[in-house]
Formats: structure tokens, C-alpha cells, sequence
């Protein structure tokens, strides 16, 4: 009896790491698509702790984000954080149709797979046009700008800093400047010593910024970029497999595993948007 069950141990050793067969009853390509998605959240966990340090150190400089993001296209008035809202609504509503797209795979519903597929790939398409939207006003800045000192000191105007507007008691002078610490200098004689010393600049690049301290455009262009880059990537590869499913190459093979594999690369993209939205708009 030992030696059978010795035999059997054997045997089932050999099944599964013999080579051919997954150990963990799954697919190599899903198995692969798992390490590859794993080894891609160091790197954006990597990214998001290094901007929470930096963040950290500089923190009485640090833009805020409700002072940044307040454009919505067609609107003139500030709206914080709305259009960045909408595209997190977007992404995260087309992981929905893909978790539809993948039941219907499940099924061998090759209308449906095309369908919710489609609907996913429309509302990828739309985070990535709306992403550059945001990256344009972004880099473009405010009407007035702001002013830099030779020091590096990003000195902005009142209109351009509506959190300021809603948690002030008193009205703030337009004449007015807000200091890289967010305080409102007041003084006209402070006011014009600093215009005498400063230069106009406009939008933010990889050098300047007129919304505050050069490392957060360095960040939000590096982090909002490699992860649409991945939606961008998401993108091609669903249009390739929607065309497939069109084609019916999947309902020939009698399987959906590819969508299964696509899948699980979207809802990683969209996860890891929500952590960049927490940490780099909201927080």
C-alpha cells in the first residue's frame, strides 16, 4: 500500500510539473498575463510611493490639485476635479461592459462578446481622447500665468486659486499674490517687489510650473502617461480581439480565452487608476 501510494505521489508530481500542465489549473497564458500584471503593479506601486515622498518632503509647496484641475470643456467657470470625476467614471464603467464581454464569452455568446466588447473599447477610446484634454490645458496654463522668482518661487494670481477664494473670510484683492505656501500677500509694497523681480510663465512643462513646484508636473506627466500608455495598449489589443470575434475565429475554437486574458489586463489599468486618482488628485 506505501509503495502504491508512493507511486501515485509520483505520478501526480510528474502531471503537474513534468511540463505541459499549469500547476495551478489554469492556462500558461493566463498564468503569464498574472506574473506580468503583478510585476507592472511594483513598478506603478513604485511610482505612486515615490510622488508620496516627494510630496511629503514638499508639502507646504505642493500644488493642490482643486487649484489645478478646473477645466471641463465648454464650461468657463472653475469645476475642481470634475472632468477628472467623469473620466474615472468612464474608465470605470467600461470595465463593467468588459466583465459583461467576458460572461458572454463564458456562454459562447459571440454577439454579445462583440457588442460589450465594443462598448468597452468606445469608453477606452474616450478616456484616453479626454486624458489628452486634460494634458493640454495642463500644459497650455492659465490666461494670466503666474510669476517665478530667480530663486525658483512660483508666486500665483487670485483667480487662478479658487480654494483660496472658498476658505477665505474676507475678499482677496485682485492685485493680490499667493506665495508658493499658499498665503495671500496682500501688501502692495510685498506685491510689486516681487513683480520686479520675477518673469511671467505659463503652463507647466518638465522645467516650469505655474501652478507650484516643478517635481508635480514632473510626476503627473510621468504617471498619468505610463498608465495611459497601458489604456492606449488596452485599447489596440481589445480592437485586434474585437475583430477576431467578428471574424469568429474565437467561436471556431470553441473557447473565449483571449477575452478572459484581456480582461484581466483591463481591469488591472482600471484598478490602477483608481489608486493614481486617490493619492494624485484627491488626497
Amino acid at each position: 500500500m506505501a509503495s502504491e501510494a508512493t507511486l501515485n505521489n509520483e505520478n501526480t508530481n510528474s502531471k503537474f510539473w513534468g511540463g505541459g500542465i499549469s500547476p495551478f489549473g489554469i492556462s500558461w497564458g493566463k498564468m503569464m498575463m498574472w506574473f506580468f500584471l503583478v510585476s507592472d503593479a511594483f513598478t506603478f506601486s513604485s511610482l505612486i510611493i515615490a510622488y508620496g515622498a516627494y510630496r511629503h518632503r514638499h508639502t507646504q509647496v505642493w500644488p493642490t490639485a482643486n487649484d489645478v484641475f478646473t477645466h471641463f470643456p465648454f464650461v468657463h467657470e472653475h469645476l475642481p476635479l470634475a472632468y477628472v470625476g467623469l473620466m474615472t467614471f468612464i474608465l470605470i464603467m467600461s470595465s463593467v461592459t468588459m466583465v459583461l464581454a467576458v460572461d458572454a464569452g463564458h456562454r459562447r455568446d459571440n454577439r454579445n462578446v462583440a457588442i460589450w466588447l465594443g462598448l468597452t473599447i468606445i469608453g477606452g477610446f474616450m478616456f484616453v481622447g479626454s486624458q489628452a484634454w486634460e494634458w493640454y490645458n495642463f500644459i497650455i496654463g492659465t490666461p494670466k500665468g503666474a510669476l517665478i522668482t530667480p530663486m525658483g518661487e512660483v508666486y500665483r494670481f487670485p483667480e487662478n486659486a479658487p480654494s483660496l477664494h472658498a476658505h477665505s473670510h474676507t475678499a482677496i484683492p485682485d492685485w493680490a499674490l499667493i506665495s508658493p505656501d499658499h498665503k495671500v500677500i496682500s501688501d502692495k509694497a510685498e506685491v510689486e517687489r516681487i513683480k520686479s523681480i520675477s518673469k511671467p510663465i505659463k503652463g507647466a512643462n518638465l522645467v516650469n510650473n505655474e501652478y507650484g513646484h516643478p517635481l508635480f508636473a514632473d510626476f503627473f506627466f510621468f504617471i498619468t502617461g505610463f498608465h495611459g500608455f497601458h489604456v492606449f495598449s488596452g485599447v489596440v489589443i481589445n480592437l485586434i480581439i474585437f475583430f477576431n470575434v467578428l471574424s469568429g475565429v474565437y467561436a471556431r475554437r470553441g473557447h473565449y480565452e483571449h477575452i478572459e486574458k484581456t480582461g484581466l489586463y483591463w481591469h488591472f489599468v482600471d484598478l490602477v487608476w483608481v489608486f493614481v486618482f486617490t493619492f494624485f488628485y484627491l488626497v
